[in-house]
């Protein structure tokens, strides 16, 4: 892909992430998405003015989220700019991206916002009517446990798409908990010099708010719900399945928050970038599905697929994030693309910070451009699987002057 799409840099942020039913299990996933867009944009200088489009990313219903972007940029002060909300489940944070690219490459926008934004915690309890049922009774369902644990092509849970990949690929525990330490001490990085190098794109301590947004309820210093992981603790324990091998440790967790960024044309991105110097462009977009119940096998074909449009192979490329809601998937990954797992997700991964769901590949990708340009620019690839045996994936270049 050689259109006209770029991120400037800077132009982008995220909450901490923290585990459902904790610090933002109470705030609604839209209005706190507008209340951290709106001061995260004051921050940057960028005004509300330069923006003819939005894009929404989130898959999980609040109150209202009928109203979708419109609403969610009057809630930050941008009344008047539409767009579209968009849901593919934890891919949700390339397609919010592509879509604004898209839009850019058809002439019908030059500048978009877009937020990503989840809440798991407290998830929505649903009720369907159904008039010719029994007696008129009809059916319900818990948003977030239900589709985790039953996916309806097939009945199966997402973990036992992990262990037939564990099982197909002969993944055994030991090496899933190798992944795990590994990617706990990348994680550490990220928090060295006092979280040096969230605090690029994340404002920390992190000031929560009350549900009315009026005032400040709590202050967090980064992420909540990592848990510190040791090689003596992780051989303790015992696979989630019968049988199985994975354990809750080679797993993420369920988490809440938001994150965001601008997509522009380069013009523009020169204008809104906090560095000149550095230019971050959108060079290819991927996605693929695979058999039903392997969902971690699809970041492979999807990251070839975003490569194919970018005009690269993976030997060009210089980092990789993925979203790995299994430590399986990256084992997959490495194998398939010979990218070494041990050099994939510097500073962290949805493994380690957990699973908002939209925001969560939003994030990732802002990391992967930061650890860009901390190495002097380069081209970065960033692939996640989702449900329903899919994955999209994204490959960014970097340039530093």
């Amino acid at each position: 892909m050689n259109g006209p799409a770029e991120i400037p840099y800077g132009a982008w942020w995220s909450t901490p992430f923290c585990k459902w039913q904790t610090d933002f299990q109470h705030l609604h996933a839209l209005k706190f998405a507008a209340h951290v867009a709106q001061d995260a944009l004051a921050q940057r200088g960028i005004p509300g003015e330069v923006f003819d489009f939005a894009v929404l990313g989130s898959t999980i219903p609040q109150p209202h989220c009928f109203y979708g972007a419109p609403w969610l940029m009057s809630l930050a002060g941008m009344g008047g700019i539409a767009g579209p909300s968009v849901a593919q489940a934890c891919a949700t944070g390339v397609r919010a991206i592509a879509a604004a690219a898209g839009e850019l490459a058809l002439g019908l926008a030059t500048t978009a916002l877009v937020v990503t934004a989840d809440r798991t915690s407290n998830g929505a309890h649903l009720y369907y009517p159904e008039p010719a049922g029994m007696g008129g009774t009809g059916s319900s369902e818990n948003w977030v446990l239900d589709n985790f644990s039953c996916d309806p092509n097939g009945g199966h849970a997402m973990i036992t798409t992990a262990e037939n990949v564990a099982a197909k690929h002969a993944i055994p525990t030991e090496l899933q908990h190798e992944v795990v330490l590994r990617r706990y001490a990348q994680y550490q990085d990220a928090l060295a010099d006092d979280r040096a190098f969230q605090k690029r794109y994340m404002r920390l301590p992190f000031e929560v708010p009350r549900p009315r947004f009026d005032k400040t309820a709590t202050i967090i210093a980064g992420d909540v719900g990592v848990t510190p992981t040791s090689g003596e603790a992780l051989a303790r324990l015992r696979p989630v399945l019968p049988d199985g091998t994975v354990t809750f440790a080679a797993q993420t967790h369920p988490a809440d928050g938001n994150a965001g960024l601008v997509v522009t044309t380069p013009a523009r991105a020169a204008e809104l970038s906090i560095d000149a110097n550095v230019r971050v462009r959108l060079l290819g977009f991927g996605q693929a599905r695979v058999a039903p119940a392997y969902m971690p096998e699809a970041v492979v074909p999807a990251a070839s697929v975003a490569l194919a449009q970018a005009g690269l192979a993976i030997a060009d490329i210089e980092a990789v994030k993925t979203h790995n809601p299994f430590a399986v998937n990256d084992i997959v990954f490495a194998r398939a693309t010979g990218f070494p797992w041990e050099r994939m997700n510097n500073y962290g991964c949805s493994l380690i910070w957990g699973h908002p769901q939209a925001p969560t590949g939003t994030r990732a990708i802002i990391e992967l451009i930061e650890e860009l340009a901390l190495r002097g620019g380069g081209r970065g690839l960033f692939s996640g699987c989702a449900a329903g045996d899919t994955a999209m994936a994204l490959v960014v270049g970097v340039e530093v002057a």
